[in-house]
């Protein structure tokens, strides 16, 4: 597997090259690849989350304390979004916004899911936790 080249200030890799370099500066929490710091990104939070057919652990949260706003992406499978009373079935190549407000979880589908996760603080600069 090659390394991510860096040429001037631009960082590539494959998920899994990431997830890796990620995993040497500290250690992956249950089922998400850490891609911000595998490409060194500083401006906002970056996961590949990877969840398997039937994963009933993915907590149902906010993030009203923190303000962060997030953007799903889905790579692979499928995923309900479910918000309050409401659920959005997301596939490969859909996005999805939630407010920081915004109570959410998400349940694989019948071939988990595969998904680029993206959050940040509207107005703010990134802050990676410690």
């Amino acid at each position: 597997m090659q390394f991510f080249k860096d040429l001037a200030d631009l960082s590539s890799a494959g998920a899994d090259l990431v997830a890796e370099q990620a995993a040497r500066a500290v250690h992956q929490r249950g089922r998400f690849l850490f891609a911000r710091r595998g490409l060194g990104v500083t401006s906002f939070g970056m996961n590949v989350e990877r969840f398997p057919a039937g994963y009933a652990d993915y907590p149902e949260h906010d993030h009203a304390k923190d303000g962060q706003e997030e953007v799903y992406f889905v790579i692979e499978g499928s995923v309900t979004l479910q918000a309050d009373d409401v659920s959005f079935e997301l596939t490969p190549g859909t996005f999805a916004r939630v407010a920081p407000e915004q109570t959410r979880k998400l349940v694989p589908g019948d071939d988990g899911v595969t998904l680029l996760a993206i959050g940040g603080v509207p107005g703010k600069g990134y802050e990676p936790r410690a």
